[in-house]
């Protein structure tokens, strides 16, 4: 399977709660409000959104991958509102290997309510039953306890704590990995 044939037309995909669909020009605003909060950006690889043209840049990032099949984000809708609130991701697939491995990040307002495991339960579920991959995985700073959570809570397995193995923030940092297999996901019946 190539990585055009799904992310040229990304699916816009649905969960309770949420809608995730394409980021479009008009999202920089909304991503501008949670990119900028130097809390949402603690853990994450890039730095903290100093101005919305840094958002309004890391949007046309997004439509250029998009434009050219390239593995992309879907941006977060909570329906009740319609606000964007953040974005989710594979941040890498490699269709040879069958392994790829997700990534997000939400609006401060919105955690600690299982916004982030309903997206990542969905896209583990689209993962599985849309990329023909064996393994997903998913990586944290070792101090995010949240994210670590996440991955706990869509059946993903603690693998080990990779030392220093990302220079993030200006230092080493400890990544945590988790992961899960095609065969545990069946095994917990497809959730």
């Amino acid at each position: 399977m190539e990585v055009q044939s799904i992310f040229k037309y990304l699916p816009e995909l649905e969960t309770e709660r949420l809608l995730l669909r394409k980021i479009t020009a008009g999202d920089a605003a909304a991503i501008y409000a949670y990119g900028s909060d130097a809390e949402v950006a603690k853990y994450v690889m890039w730095d903290r959104h100093e101005t919305l043209a840094d958002s309004e840049g890391f949007v046309q990032f997004v439509l250029q991958k998009y434009a050219m099949g390239d593995v992309a984000p879907w941006g977060i809708v909570y329906k009740e509102t319609g606000a964007l609130i953040g974005t989710i991701d594979f941040v890498s697939w490699q269709p040879a290997q069958r392994v790829a491995e997700i990534g997000y990040v939400v609006s401060r307002d919105y955690w600690g309510q299982g916004i982030v495991t309903e997206a990542a339960a969905k896209l583990v579920e689209f993962g599985f039953t849309q990329m023909d991959v064996v393994r997903i995985q998913a990586r944290c700073f070792a101090q995010n306890i949240g994210s670590a959570r996440v991955m706990e809570k869509v059946g993903m397995s603690y693998e080990g704590t990779m030392r220093q193995s990302i220079f993030s923030k200006g230092a080493h940092q400890d990544v945590k990995m988790y992961a899960i297999l095609r065969d545990d996901y069946e095994e917990r019946g497809g959730k």
